[in-house]
Parts: C-alpha cells; sequence; structure tokens
C-alpha cells in the first residue's frame, strides 16, 4: 500500500481551533502521537500514514487540518 507523508501548517493564531478540530472526528489518527513543532513556534505537524491515494490519506485528518495539509508520497531507503 502507498505511504505518504502528510505535513500541516497552521499560524500560532489558529493551532487552538486546529487542535479541537479532531474532537468528535472518527480517524485513526486519533489519539495517536504526532510530530509537532508548536511548541516550539513552528506551527507545523506530520504523520506518515498508509493510504491507497494522496486523497485517502488526507481523509484521515479533519476538514479543518486536511485543507492546510500536503501529501506527499514517500517510501524507505537505505541510507549508505
Amino acid at each position: 500500500m502507498p505511504r505518504f507523508m502528510l505535513t500541516h501548517r497552521h499560524e500560532p493564531a489558529e493551532c487552538r481551533v486546529a487542535f479541537a478540530s479532531w474532537h468528535g472526528y472518527d480517524s485513526p489518527l486519533r489519539r495517536q502521537p504526532a510530530l509537532a513543532s508548536c511548541a516550539e513556534g513552528g506551527h507545523s505537524l506530520w504523520w506518515t500514514v498508509d493510504a491507497e491515494s494522496a486523497a485517502d490519506a488526507l481523509a484521515q485528518l479533519p476538514p479543518y487540518v486536511a485543507e492546510r495539509t500536503q501529501a506527499s508520497g514517500v517510501s524507505e531507503v537505505p541510507i549508505p
């Protein structure tokens, strides 16, 4: 199954809304750890997800978050 890196970005004033948008949204990502830079002032979040398409990957996010997220196809590669 294809793998995608979801890269989400929001403005500092949108931080509360971005996190609140998860309430009541059914997703396998909910209540799972994610990488985030909000506490450091970057206001980005990242997830690696398996999905059939970029649209399916984005569908795992609440609409508010998905609208501000880029889905990039990724794969593991050995680093020499």
